[in-house]
């Protein structure tokens, strides 16, 4: 027994040692070894050769550094004549965020050296594991040596080699290694190869670079091995660094073949340039740059490409195929910044050379950009908004100097709950100016009140009563300008007056229904407005205006400000729901009224230019996750013939679905912004295996000359492009060969074929 005392209290203190200071033992759960006052040592008494300790628990040693290890095991042996510490069982040592798990560690004082064998785990502060059949460290447990070296990356990733260094920084040396982030077993625990994996002769891990250096390497991509590359390295952590990204390949028919070289630099841990060559066999060379920064308010990125090729001249006069060699390019750029809770700065410049650019380099399919600005003030009752935009047309037969700027657009709203008979009260300011260099200008402000009040009624009903005024002031020049007269109004400084009241009823009623809930909601509007002058005022923001059920029961059909739909109606329609089981369904149908018969200003086919408006409705359709149904749909009041049909749907699982958009507007409005058009959207993905799969979309133009006489060249059945692909994903790799053709040629933008290989490694690049 007083052997037993003896190691207790002088084997502990000593076991951690070093010339500067001695190194507790920390207790971190009972029945931890942790430090205790030495008992005096005799030294007439012999000492056993391995003497066996149990473990025992203390209160930590106070002054107790950071450097400090901690430690516990099952049992613990010491020789005093060797001066050699044994520990078995459940070892754990820890130190400055180092720590180390091995089922026996023998540690040498005089050497310094600590051995562990068994189940060995090595874990820096970082989060990487090193694991091996035996670890030849020093007592820091920072550097040492490791047979049959296994390295777990926190940021996802393996590395394994036949022989490991580990350095007092942590960076590692790996003979003969292997890296790959794929799993390399099947979900029922079989080994499996990886997908895809680095060998290399020699690889250095740096953790404080979140970076992996490879010398004498080869990649292998589903058992094919490239030849040796060159030194280099990748990141493996979410910090930017400097170096080549993943080059991209295309092939099309107007550029030839096309690679792109991306490299990027890192400015600092806040901004980064991104530089891209894109080459091209049949074209000159275009290049590519995106700069982004976090600042301290926020975020902005810019991102500009620029070339020289044969580009068409002005395609405002409509289609043409004369072409001339000339400067391209296209800027984009987005940023927003938040000075504080309540105050923002937002803004995109999007600005190109011409119209064919981003269809020519597959950039863009947009056919008009938009440039913005916007200072913006929220909080829980007011919204200000100091804001402008300008527009570049990019549609065939557009003049761009008849496209407007508007700047700028002042907008002031106010809230104030519970004010007059507890309803909410909304006041709102607004100004705006809109510029054209060879169209109309129009000036606009206007100072507007509404007042909602909502209440439910003994019998259940929801009742809402809304009160509304508004005075407009315009200034207008340049009318002639302005093709459709209907939009222009009157030369000059004209001024309008607003008033509307309204009230609106639902009634929900809910009951069982096949195992189910459904509910029954009829609904009636009544909403009473005078006279306004409305073709007076130039219509700016109120043209695309069409009868739907999103704004059937819109205190104002009309979009925007511009226009006021003077009318006293009545609106009725009804909302019913079913909810069973992974089953849901929703549907409403409506129709208005006209109280007087004052003629429209409702353009003719927009389903309300009548006193009996058209019948719109929408269903909706979701079984689990299998179906998603949407349709919409507009039915002409006198003979039931549909106006608009419109479907959107989704059958299957996520990896193999069916999707399917249907579009048919037959209104009869000789209006260019109301044009007719019927188009069919159709795509679809195939899961074959586990990670291989086929896709596929298409766009088919089906208006004839009958929907659109003036404007369609279509004959019933025009393609606009499709696109056909083979793709493999896995959790380190996606791999994917698009086919992509389009049917129509626009100046330079020639219809063809096109063809993308997609190549993107997981912890390989960015």
């Amino acid at each position: 027994m007083r052997r037993i005392e003896f190691l207790a209290g002088c084997a502990l203190p000593l076991l951690l040692a070093t010339p500067a200071a001695a190194q507790s033992l920390q207790d971190r759960d009972p029945g931890l070894l942790a430090p205790v006052d030495p008992a005096p040592v005799d030294p007439a008494s012999p000492a056993p050769a391995v003497p066996v300790v149990t473990p025992a628990t203390a209160p930590t040693a106070e002054g107790a550094g950071e450097d400090q290890v901690q430690f516990s095991s099952d049992t613990l042996e010491y020789d005093f004549d060797a001066d050699i510490v044994t520990a078995t069982g459940a070892v754990r040592m820890t130190r400055e965020g180092d720590r180390l798990r091995a089922d026996r560690v023998v540690w040498n004082r005089k050497t310094g050296k600590v051995v562990a064998n068994g189940n060995v785990a090595v874990t820096n502060p970082e989060g990487d594991v090193a694991y091996g059949d035996s670890i030849e460290l020093t007592d820091s447990l920072k550097d040492g040596v490791v047979d049959n070296m296994l390295v777990v990356l926190e940021q996802g990733g393996r590395m394994a080699a036949v022989r490991g260094t580990r350095n007092q920084d942590g960076t590692l040396f790996l003979e003969r290694a292997v890296y790959s982030p794929c799993a390399v077993s099947h979900s029922d625990g079989c080994p499996k190869e990886p997908t895809w994996k680095i060998t290399a002769i020699r690889v250095v891990y740096r953790p404080q670079r979140e970076r992996v250096y490879f010398d004498g390497a080869r990649i292998h991509l589903f058992g094919v091995s490239t030849p040796p590359l060159p030194r280099f390295s990748v990141p493996i952590g979410g910090r930017g660094d400097t170096g080549l990204l993943t080059p991209g390949f295309n092939i099309t028919r107007l550029n030839g073949v096309e690679v792109v070289l991306p490299v990027n630099f890192a400015l600092g841990p806040d901004k980064s340039l991104v530089v891209a060559p894109h080459i091209f066999t049949s074209e000159l060379p275009m290049i590519e740059a995106r700069y982004r920064q976090l600042t301290e308010l926020g975020a902005f990125s810019i991102t500009g490409y620029a070339t020289s090729s044969r580009r068409s001249r002005d395609l405002s006069g409509g289609f043409t195929s004369e072409t001339e060699r000339a400067f391209r390019g296209y800027l984009d750029g987005v940023g927003r910044f938040q000075f504080d809770e309540n105050w923002s700065l937002s803004g995109s410049l999007r600005l190109v050379t011409d119209r064919t650019f981003l269809r020519r380099y597959d950039i863009s399919w947009e056919d008009r950009l938009r440039s913005t600005v916007s200072l913006e003030r929220i909080d829980t009752n007011s919204y200000f908004a100091i804001s402008g935009w300008a527009v570049q047309t990019l549609r065939v037969g557009d003049r761009q100097d008849l496209q407007p700027v508007a700047l700028p657009e002042i907008d002031y709203r106010r809230r104030v709950p519970d004010a007059l008979l507890g309803g909410t009260l909304q006041l709102q300011l607004n100004t705006l100016s809109i510029g054209r260099k060879s169209g109309q200008d129009t000036q606009r402000a206007f100072a507007s009140a509404r007042w909602d009040w909502r209440g439910i009624t003994v019998a259940g009903q929801e009742v809402t009563l809304t009160a509304y005024a508004r005075g407009d002031a315009y200034n207008t020049t340049n009318i002639a300008a302005t093709t459709v007269a209907s939009y222009r109004g009157l030369e000059g400084f004209q001024t309008r007056g607003i008033a509307a009241l309204a009230a609106d009823v639902r009634w929900p009623f809910i009951g069982e229904m096949f195992g189910g809930f459904q509910r029954f909601s009829p609904r009636v509007q009544l909403v009473v407005t005078p006279p306004t002058r409305n073709l007076a005022i130039p219509n700016e923001d109120a043209r695309a205006v069409d009868l739907e059920d999103s704004n059937l029961f819109a205190l104002n059909r009309f979009p925007g400000y511009d226009r006021w739909e003077d009318s006293s109606r009545i609106t009725y329609g009804a909302d019913w729901a079913l909810d069973l089981p992974g089953v849901s369904i929703s549907t409403n149908v409506g129709q208005s009224y006209r109280l007087n018969a004052r003629p429209s200003i409702l353009p003719d086919g927009t389903g309300l230019s009548d006193r009996l408006s058209d019948i719109v409705g929408r269903t909706n359709v979701r079984i689990g996750d299998l179906v998603t149904f949407t349709h919409r749909y507009r039915l002409d009041k006198n003979n039931l013939a549909v106006r608009r049909n419109e479907i959107d749907a989704t059958i299957g699982s996520r990896r193999t679905y069916a999707q399917i958009g249907y579009l048919r507007l037959n209104r009869n409005i000789d209006i260019q912004d109301l044009q007719d058009r019927e188009e069919l959207r159709a795509g679809g993905r195939v899961g074959i295996g586990r990670f291989w799969s086929i896709w596929g979309s298409a766009l088919i133009d089906l208006t004839d000359r009958e929907e659109d006489p003036l404007l369609s060249a279509a004959d019933g059945f025009t393609p606009i492009r499709h696109r056909i692909g083979v793709a493999y994903q896995d959790d380190c790799v996606d791999l994917g060969i698009t086919w992509r053709r389009d049917y129509q040629t626009t100046g330079d933008a020639r219809a063809g074929n096109s063809y993308l290989l997609t190549l993107s490694f997981k912890n390989l690049g960015r």
